[in-house]
C-alpha cells in the first residue's frame, strides 16, 4: 500500500507540473497575443496621427497661402490710399510736408506687405520679439490690457 501511494503522489506531482507547463504556455501565447494587439494598435495610432498630422499640415498652408493672398490686396489697397492721399492732401508748406510723408509711408508699408507677406511679417516679429523680450513682453501686457478694457465695454 506505501507504494500505491507514492505513486499516487508522484501522479499528482506529474499532472501538477504538467498543469503548470500548461499554465506557462497559455500565458506565454496569451503574451504573444496581447502583444501583437497591442503593435497594430500602436500602428493603427501612428497612422492616424500622420493623417492627422498631414491634414493639419495641409489646413495651415492653405491658411498660409490666403492670408498671402490677403496681405497682397491690402498691399494694393494701400499703394491706392498712398495716391489719393498724395493727390487730394495740401503740396505745399509743413502740411505738404506731413502729407508727402504720411503718403510715403503708407507706400512703404505696401512694398513691405507684397515683398514680405504675411509669413515674412510673422518672421520679423519673432526675430524682433527675440531681440527685445522685455519691450515686447510689455507691449503685450498693454495690448492684452486694451482689449480687455474693450471686450468688456461690449
Amino acid at each position: 500500500m506505501p507504494n500505491t501511494i507514492n505513486d499516487k503522489g508522484r501522479d499528482a506531482m506529474d499532472k501538477g507540473h504538467q498543469a503548470v507547463d500548461k499554465a506557462k504556455e497559455a500565458g506565454r501565447d496569451a503574451l504573444g497575443a496581447a502583444k501583437d494587439v497591442g503593435h497594430q494598435a500602436a500602428d493603427k495610432a501612428k497612422d492616424v496621427a500622420s493623417r492627422v498630422g498631414d491634414a493639419a499640415g495641409s489646413a495651415m498652408h492653405t491658411a498660409g497661402q490666403k492670408a498671402d493672398q490677403l496681405a497682397s490686396t491690402v498691399a494694393g489697397t494701400a499703394h491706392s490710399a498712398a495716391e489719393a492721399v498724395r493727390q487730394h492732401g495740401p503740396r505745399d508748406g509743413m502740411l505738404g510736408n506731413a502729407t508727402k510723408a504720411v503718403a510715403d509711408t503708407i507706400d512703404t508699408t505696401g512694398r513691405y506687405l507684397e515683398k514680405e507677406g504675411v509669413t515674412g511679417m510673422m518672421g520679423d516679429v519673432t526675430e524682433l520679439v527675440r531681440r527685445n523680450p522685455i519691450p515686447a513682453l510689455f507691449v503685450g501686457i498693454g495690448i492684452g490690457y486694451l482689449l480687455g478694457r474693450v471686450l468688456d465695454r461690449s
